[in-house]
């Protein structure tokens, strides 16, 4: 009994339980945040804000570009973020290293009590200059990164409108236009041993589908049937359009990536199926869902940040894009979500 003392007592016991316990939480709440926009009018301060995400035990943010009062509010708070580089700022930085190290150290760097958990390069790039643009800027991003002595994945967020032949799942895979300017980001995450960052709305499929997509199917609440895929058997689009991910990933040579969904939400209002009933039950299910992982990765919870922390009225020119907040610009929510 004395040998079981001392080893209950021993701080390499203690470090081993304490470990035990943190990656207990990381996968009950951890592994969901918020993410959040600041195109609307009378929204709280930042420092408000991050006070909001402690206040709800949200413990990881998204933001789409670097705002100084935002980065200096989140100092020491222990939030994880993910910064993204502006769509904007991807020909410039592609374009010298200088600017990307200008990027980093003024953006990141300077800011040693933040803890940044992914730099997403462009987020839902296309086609075109930005996305010829979009692997350099990457790179330099990535250098700029180490360079300053720091650890931090570089990545960027896709959607789904970058996939094809989504359905069945297995079939799924990118479209042409995207794999041209997408592969070589996949063969340099793959070295990295970093995530490809996905936003995965199954409110616009359900809106685009003409009746052909059930509502329960996109809010997580059929309970029966389902549509069968090889092995597995899908009774939400959420995890049909994850594992389509997973599917173009293997045929792109990323079968060993993780996916973190960038983005997902319900809209209040504005468009079909939009009400704040629809975004309580999509978004309560959402976040108990992704603690289990898809049917191609069962057990593995999936990082996820919701779309929105408010609502946007500066959004447009589509009305239910005013409208994906968990809050009101007042700071009330607009409907209870367990983060837990």
């Amino acid at each position: 009994m004395s040998g079981v003392r001392m080893l209950a007592s021993s701080p390499m016991l203690m470090f081993l339980l304490s470990l035990l316990v943190a990656s207990f939480f990381d996968i009950t709440a951890g592994q969901i945040g918020v993410c959040y926009g600041e195109n609307g009018n009378s929204l709280p301060s930042n420092s408000d804000v991050v006070a909001m995400y402690k206040q709800y035990n949200i413990q990881r943010m998204r933001m789409y570009g670097p705002n100084p009062n935002a980065l200096d509010a989140l100092r020491g708070s222990n939030i994880e973020l993910i910064l993204d580089v502006p769509n904007g700022d991807l020909g410039r930085i592609a374009s010298s290293q200088t600017e990307a190290d200008t990027w980093v150290r003024d953006n990141v760097q300077k800011y040693n009590d933040v803890r940044f958990k992914y730099i997403s390069v462009g987020n839902e790039v296309q086609p075109g200059d930005q996305g010829t643009a979009l692997f350099q800027a990457i790179q330099n991003i990535d250098k700029a990164v180490s360079d300053a002595g720091l650890s931090i994945p570089v990545s960027t967020a896709t959607y789904m409108g970058a996939f094809t032949d989504t359905f069945p799942p297995s079939h799924g895979r990118f479209k042409d236009e995207f794999r041209n300017f997408l592969q070589p980001v996949i063969g340099f995450l793959v070295s990295k041993r970093s995530p490809l960052l996905v936003n995965i709305y199954t409110f616009f499929g359900y809106k685009d589908s003409n009746g052909d997509i059930p509502l329960e199917y996109a809010l997580f609440t059929q309970t029966s049937g389902g549509n069968p895929d090889n092995q597995y058997t899908y009774r939400n689009l959420f995890d049909a359009n994850i594992d389509s991910v997973y599917a173009a990933l293997e045929k792109t040579d990323g079968g060993s990536l993780d996916v973190v969904v960038s983005e997902s939400g319900w809209p209040t209002q504005g468009g079909l199926g939009a009400s704040v009933e629809n975004a309580k039950t999509y978004v309560n299910n959402l976040v108990q869902h992704v603690k289990n992982g898809s049917p191609k990765r069962q057990g593995k919870a999936i990082e996820t940040y919701i779309f929105a922390m408010f609502n946007e009225d500066k959004k447009g020119p589509q009305e239910y894009e005013k409208y994906w907040g968990l809050f009101l610009p007042n700071k009330q929510p607009q409907y209870d979500v367990n983060f837990n």
